[in-house]
Formats: structure tokens, C-alpha cells, sequence
């Protein structure tokens, strides 16, 4: 077994001997060419075996590399044994290089400029990595079928499953100019004895993304610092729609400015003058590590929202929206795309707060709105989603139950009439199945209200006082 496989080009090879020299120096197997390959050796063949043999593999990306053929191929061939989730895959970078295509999705570990002493302490990071990376190491599984033999060959990188990490923890999410806030809370919590994870633990050769996710899936609480800069953050963004589908709670901090505009419908901690939390806001943490596990807790273990909140939510004009779920859409997000909608709705009726509307909010809702966000859905979807997609399977005349159960059943948002609407919005949206149906989005669901019991009524009303604005063409009732 290799410990670790290190690629280069030719015109690296001195650097990239001494960062084998001293990865060998500290115990760890190393596969560096100029030692391994010996004459005789069919050099594709033994390279091959290496890469299959690796746990980890160190890629130094350089200006050299880029213009390599020998190096990129070796590259490609290591991406993809990294896109299964097998081999840690690492890029180092020296000299002015920009990452390629193939790294872009990893963390990166710079040794441009860098001292003798901070040499070596990358030096040793990246030793503790690949020991913990061997000694976790799991053996691979065998016997697939052939259609996943072939679906493995028409797509070499397929979707990597998330996994529950070791240990679930309290996510800090936040801005890069709110990461000195971001990090002593992270401290304090940790002092606490609480789980703690941000971005910045993240390790060299992690698949960003994936990890990302992973984490705010399983996440304890997600604890999201709310100023102007993470509310124009399209990452913190995505992350907070994320945390949604997987219903996990949320613990916003509001360091500066309004709340944010996807966590109105939530209770915060004002930490405006730069405190961290208080005794009593850390209680709250280790009561809900506390009931980690059990999958409903008898009560909610924060607040519920405050009916007037001290400081209001951002207002984020109808245009900047619209093209915030337009990109949701292109990218065939809908499931984010279906939150971003919901809120968008709420924001234009001043119900932000509350979390749904009825028949005397609505009205104040543009006509404009509606039709933009329609229009969003049908143009991405070929016409299968949107307000007029789901008119035109079931026309909500009167604001009765009667009207939202059909339009629920041929929506797909329940199997019958008889059956009763998953609890989780997760499953929930599993019912639109891979195509989606048509029909099933938007939903106007609002996953933060499903910790009460009145949920299934605030959504009932929701849909049909927007349908039947929306169907009206925005004359008010």
C-alpha cells in the first residue's frame, strides 16, 4: 500500500524531490518516479498500479505543469480516481500557477513564497492529513452490475453520496469579513465542549463542496452570522437554502445591519455591540447537543420567533431576486430555487416574519412579482413548473380545502387524496422524483414553520391566496 503518490512535471522535479524526501522522512510510503520506476518498467503500466495502489496523491501544480503533456495526463488520471471518493486527491501549488480545471473543486495547500519554517509546517499538515487519511482507510466494494458498469463509463465522475460525518457539530457560517467574529465564537464554543465546524477547518485535498454539504446536512444547529456581507453572499446563501432542505435549526447571530432575508421567520441573538454569546444562549446549544439523536424532540429547543423583532429583515429588490432564483434554476437547483421563491413571495407581502400569508396579505403582493417568478420557472422548465403549470392541472377557484387537496394531488405534493403530505420537506420534495413532475414546483413550503403544529394550515393558505392572485392576473378580491 502507498502511502502517497506524487505527480509533478519534469521541470519540478527537483522541488518535488525534496517534498518527497521529506514526506519519506517522517515514515510515510512514498511513490516519487525517479525511485520506483526502474529500467526495464513499462513506465504507464507501473505509474497506473501506483495510482490505483494510493491513498493519497500530491499534485504540484506549477506554470511547468500546465504545459506538461506527461503531467496533465497524470492529473487526469488522478482526478478521476479522486472523483470517486477513494483517493485523496491534493494539489500544491508553486510558483505563479493557476489551479486547472481539475482541481478546482479541492483544497488547494500554496507553497509560493513561503520561509523555510512555514515550508515545514505545511510539510507537516500535510503529513497528518495522509496518516489519518491511511488510517481510516476503508476496503472498496466489488461486484457492481453492468449498468453501473456502464453508467461508471459514460460518467467518470459520478455524484459522491453524502455520508454522516464522525461527529455531528454546530456549523458556523459566515462571511470572509465576519471570520474574526466567526472564529472566536468557534472558540468559545469549542471551550464549551461543543462540536464545532466552519469552512475554515476544512483539510488539504477535501472536495469543498461535498464537505460543505455533508457537514450543514447532519449539522447540529446552523449557527449563521448575519451582516451586510454574508446576506450578499451567494454562498451563505446557498448554505442557509441547504440547511433548509435538510431541516436542520437554525441559530442566527446579527453582528451588524438586518437580518438576513431567508431567516426572518427566526429567532436571532443580537450581537451588534460584538459580544459573543451569553451563559444563557450557550445553554441553548448544550440543550440541543443534548437531544441530538432523538428525531423530535418533545418542544422546540430555541425561542420561537419574536412577534415584533427588534431590528427588521433585508429588502432585496424584486429584480435582485428574480435573477437570484434564475441562476437557482440554470443550474438545476429546484430545490433551492423552491425556498428562494417562497421567501421571495413572503418579502413582497411584508410576511417575512410570520412565514406564510392569506387572502388579505396577498394583495399586496405585485402582479409583477408573480408573473416574474412564473415566467423564471416556465423558462427554465419548458413550461412544466411554475403558477400557470399548476393552473392549468387544477384551476383554485374559492380558497377551500377542497381546491388545495386537487391541486395537491395532481401536483404530485401528495400520492391521493386520502394521503397525507410528507412532514419532512426533504422527503417532500423526493415525490417530484428525478424528472421533476410537472407541475410540482413552486411549492410556496416553508420548512422553518414546520416546527409548529399549525404548519399544513399556513401552507394551505399560502398556495391558495397566491393562486388566486396569481390566477385573478392581480386584480384585488
Amino acid at each position: 500500500m502507498i502511502d502517497v503518490f506524487v505527480s509533478y512535471a519534469h521541470q519540478d522535479s527537483t522541488w518535488a524531490r525534496k517534498l518527497a524526501s521529506d514526506l519519506s522522512r517522517y515514515g510515510l510510503r512514498v511513490f516519487f518516479d525517479e525511485w520506483e520506476v526502474l529500467p526495464g518498467d513499462v513506465i504507464l503500466r507501473r505509474t497506473d498500479a501506483a495510482i490505483s495502489d494510493a491513498a493519497c496523491a500530491i499534485v504540484i501544480v506549477s506554470p511547468a505543469s500546465a504545459s506538461s503533456p506527461r503531467a496533465l495526463e497524470e492529473y487526469a488520471a488522478l482526478a478521476t480516481a479522486g472523483a470517486t471518493g477513494d483517493l485523496r486527491f491534493i494539489p500544491v501549488l508553486i510558483g505563479d500557477a493557476a489551479r486547472p480545471p481539475f482541481a478546482a473543486n479541492r483544497v488547494w495547500r500554496d507553497f509560493s513564497n513561503v520561509d523555510e519554517r512555514g515550508y515545514e509546517q505545511k510539510v507537516e499538515e500535510l503529513h497528518a492529513v495522509i496518516l489519518r487519511q491511511t488510517a481510516g482507510e476503508t476496503p472498496g466494494g466489488s461486484g457492481a452490475s453492468v449498468r453501473e458498469e456502464n453508467l461508471a463509463a459514460a460518467l467518470p465522475s459520478p455524484p459522491r453520496p453524502l455520508t454522516e460525518p464522525e461527529q455531528r457539530a454546530f456549523v458556523i457560517c459566515f462571511a470572509p469579513a465576519d471570520a474574526a467574529y466567526g472564529v472566536a465564537l468557534a472558540d468559545q464554543l469549542r471551550t464549551a465542549g461543543l462540536p464545532v465546524w466552519s469552512a475554515a477547518d476544512l483539510k488539504p485535498g477535501d472536495s469543498q463542496f461535498w464537505t460543505i454539504r455533508q457537514q450543514l446536512s447532519y449539522a447540529a444547529a446552523v449557527i449563521v452570522l448575519m451582516s451586510p456581507h454574508s446576506q450578499d453572499s451567494d454562498d451563505i446563501t446557498r448554505m442557509i437554502l441547504e440547511s433548509m432542505l435538510h431541516q436542520r435549526p437554525f441559530f442566527p447571530v446579527l453582528l451588524e445591519g438586518q437580518r438576513n432575508y431567508h431567516l426572518a421567520h427566526t429567532w436571532y441573538v443580537d450581537a451588534r455591540d460584538g459580544r459573543l454569546l451569553r451563559p444563557a444562549e450557550l445553554k441553548l446549544l448544550r440543550d440541543l447537543n443534548a437531544t441530538e439523536g432523538i428525531a423530535q424532540p418533545a418542544t422546540p429547543v430555541f425561542p420561537a420567533p419574536l412577534t415584533r423583532p427588534t431590528v427588521g429583515a433585508v429588502r432585496v429588490p424584486p429584480a435582485a431576486s428574480l435573477a437570484r432564483l434564475e441562476s437557482y434554476l440554470a443550474e438545476g437547483e429546484f430545490t433551492h430555487a423552491d425556498l428562494h421563491t417562497t421567501a421571495v413571495v413572503l418579502e413582497a407581502a411584508d410576511r417575512l416574519d410570520e412565514g406564510w400569508l392569506g387572502a388579505r396579505h396577498v394583495r399586496a403582493v405585485p402582479s409583477s412579482v408573480l408573473a416574474g417568478i412564473d415566467a423564471v420557472w416556465a423558462d427554465h422548465t419548458h413550461g412544466r413548473q411554475g403558477l400557470r403549470a399548476q393552473a392549468a392541472r387544477s384551476r383554485v377557484r374559492r380558497a377551500r380545502h377542497a381546491d388545495f387537496l386537487a391541486l395537491s394531488v395532481v401536483c404530485g405534493w401528495r400520492l391521493s387524496a386520502d394521503a397525507a403530505v410528507p412532514r419532512s420537506y426533504r422527503e417532500f420534495t423526493q415525490l417530484a422524483g428525478p424528472g421533476p413532475r410537472g407541475g410540482f414546483y413552486p411549492t410556496l413550503r416553508n420548512p422553518q414553520n414546520e416546527l409548529f403544529l399549525d404548519w399544513y394550515d399556513q401552507w394551505t393558505a399560502t398556495v391558495l391566496a397566491v393562486q388566486l392572485r396569481a390566477q385573478d392576473g392581480g386584480n384585488n378580491r
